[in-house]
């Protein structure tokens, strides 16, 4: 089952955001499959063996303007896109009588702080697919780098949502309460979860890369008092082997 696809940010740097014009149109991005490990849903104890998906833009250039230069620094602000599973209730014993949760696909955007040294960035998505409701992501990220080759990244998550996010999947309704062996449970939204995130890439070649990841959620609040959340400790690890792809336009 495909998790989560997960579209890095387009920056747009100053004073970098202008390129050469005679650069042609074209975008370039990464793309790659691997198997990972994470709960079967939100709130499991379990983990589920599954694939991973990974597309990162790292490039647009349109009309001599480059969005997503990699050597830049500074203030930038970009898209965010993620793809969250849906849940289907058949597949789990434990959730027998609740409602199925069908897939979501969330769009925004955000602004990201980048140095040669750390990231800092705060993200808004809305559910435009599935659960039709708002997330927030901040975090950091402090690099590492021992050789040309390999690149670490690591620091903390703190995810939020609203009372329609945390309704979605913590809260039981009354019909389900009846058809199950859970209570009714209004989750409100706020603090979703709390963790860090680590990622390694070891770059092949100009084409190919190898990504290691390895992310600790630890959920809050409301999605920590459902009914349904069987561990707040939410462990998830994948590694996916990405390939450079550039297409002109």
């Amino acid at each position: 089952m495909l998790h989560r696809i997960v579209l890095s940010s387009l920056l747009v740097t100053v004073p970098f955001a202008v390129a050469a014009q005679d650069q042609p149109n074209g975008v370039e991005f990464r793309f790659g499959l691997g198997p990972s490990l994470e709960p079967g849903y939100f709130g499991d104890e379990d983990l589920d063996a599954g694939v991973d998906a990974e597309l990162k833009v790292e490039r647009l250039q349109l009309w001599g303007l480059t969005l997503g230069d990699q050597t830049s620094s500074g203030l930038g602000f970009g898209g965010s896109v993620r793809f969250v599973s849906g849940r289907d209730a058949d597949d789990f014993d434990e959730l027998a009588g609740l409602n199925s949760i069908d897939p979501s696909l969330e769009i925004g955007g955000g602004l990201e702080f980048t140095t040669p040294d750390y990231e800092i960035f705060a993200k808004l998505r809305y559910g435009i697919i599935g659960h039709e409701s708002y997330v927030a992501e901040l975090g950091t990220d402090f690099f590492y780098r021992p050789t040309d080759q390999l690149t670490f990244r690591m620091g903390p998550r703190l995810l939020l949502g609203d009372d329609t996010y945390a309704q979605t999947y913590f809260g039981v309704t009354a019909a389900e309460a009846d058809a199950s062996s859970f209570s009714a449970f209004d989750a409100q939204g706020g603090v979703i979860s709390a963790g860090a995130k680590a990622k390694a890439t070891y770059a092949i070649n100009n084409d190919w890369e190898v990504v290691g990841t390895l992310q600790y959620d630890q959920l809050r609040d409301d999605a920590a008092d459902s009914p349904i959340t069987t561990s707040d400790d939410q462990f998830s690890g994948s590694i996916v082997l990405t390939r450079r792809i550039t297409l002109g336009f």
